[in-house]
């Protein structure tokens, strides 16, 4: 063999050996490659702005997103405990307790960080009700004033409710039970946008209202607390299944904890996704940056497309922090 013909097969040779670290090292930032995630969503869609910004730190990563489930909150659990889904970004940590723990606990699943903090949820009324003394649920036990928040003649507060499966169900419900309100208080439930429209609606035309609500979601940036609504205390703290804990915000009991949503993943996705699991550890959003983008759905900007780009927008004012969640994950897939 020539002096040169070996010198080609080094050359060759070594070439081919960086050509092969390359690729290894390209694989390497894109640890999710081949991978196809199947996200569960709830039926929300103001939420779906936050479930979009994880999605995108995953395909960063070179994860396939599958087309989401969207189903009701209690069959996410049962899903992701079964291994029929791999996250969600709609736990609600406590409200969904329950939910979790039935659906196999952390034997099945992890709950990852605070991705969204300080979610409120209670009971308001309109302000003038308030001034004029309506400042607890327990109030509508008397009949009279039960009247005043009739809105279909039957003699009872109609009062804007949780949609059934949702979690917050299992509190009204209770609630009504637990202060003697069955027979003043009609819990209206169904579509909440339909019930919660509705209720908007007898406010501006002047009517008493009571409702329930929670934030970060549109509704406090058209009913606003502290200005054209209130929240109201109820008689005591008491949560469903004897649950123990305190429900009291800014000097008001407000009959539900303080929340934060939390990601959620199966164990099994987890142990071979190391790169996901770190992006779900990191993630985190401003409360007020999800009621904002809410707010822009309410008031028109609610296509696919559109909130498309209020995620490309707020990447883009928070792209240190988005690029950290991804440099994790590769790191992690390394």
């Amino acid at each position: 063999m020539t002096i040169f013909r070996k010198l080609s097969l080094i050359v060759t040779f070594t070439v081919g050996l960086f050509a092969v670290a390359a690729a290894s090292f390209a694989d390497s930032m894109m640890p999710g490659k081949g991978v196809t995630v199947r996200p569960i969503e709830g039926t929300v869609l103001e939420e779906m702005f936050q479930n979009e910004i994880v999605y995108r730190a995953l395909k960063e990563l070179g994860y396939e997103i599958a087309e989401p489930q969207q189903v009701e909150y209690q069959t996410i659990h049962l899903a992701l405990g079964i291994g029929d889904g791999d996250f969600t970004t709609v736990h609600w940590d406590p409200l969904h307790l329950v939910f979790f723990e039935e659906s196999g606990g952390a034997e099945k699943m992890t709950k990852f960080g605070d991705f969204i903090s300080g979610a409120l949820q209670g009971y308001l009324v309109d302000s003038v009700s308030y001034e004029n003394g309506v400042q607890n649920l327990g109030d509508l036990k008397d009949p009279e004033i039960a009247k005043l928040f009739d809105a279909d003649g039957n003699g009872t507060a109609d009062l804007a409710g949780c949609v059934p499966g949702w979690g917050c169900e299992r509190v009204i419900e209770h609630h009504l039970t637990e202060f003697e309100l069955r027979d003043t208080v009609t819990h209206n439930q169904g579509a909440y946008n339909a019930i919660i429209a509705e209720t908007v609606a007898r406010h501006q035309a002047g009517e008493p209202i009571v409702y329930y609500t929670w934030t970060p979601f549109w509704v406090s940036g058209v009913l606003v607390p502290g200005q054209n609504v209130q929240w109201i205390s109820v008689p005591y703290s008491s949560l469903p299944d004897d649950r123990q804990a305190d429900t009291m915000y800014q000097g008001k009991e407000l009959g539900f904890e303080v929340n934060t949503l939390r990601i959620v993943a199966n164990n099994d996705f987890l142990n071979a996704n190391p790169a996901a699991r770190a992006v779900f550890e990191l993630a985190e959003l401003n409360i007020n940056d999800v009621s904002a983008q809410n707010n822009r759905m309410r008031d028109g900007e609610d296509s696919v497309e559109d909130i498309s780009r209020h995620v490309d927008e707020w990447i883009a004012t928070n792209q240190e922090t988005f690029d950290s969640w991804v440099e994790a994950g590769k790191k992690a897939g390394m």
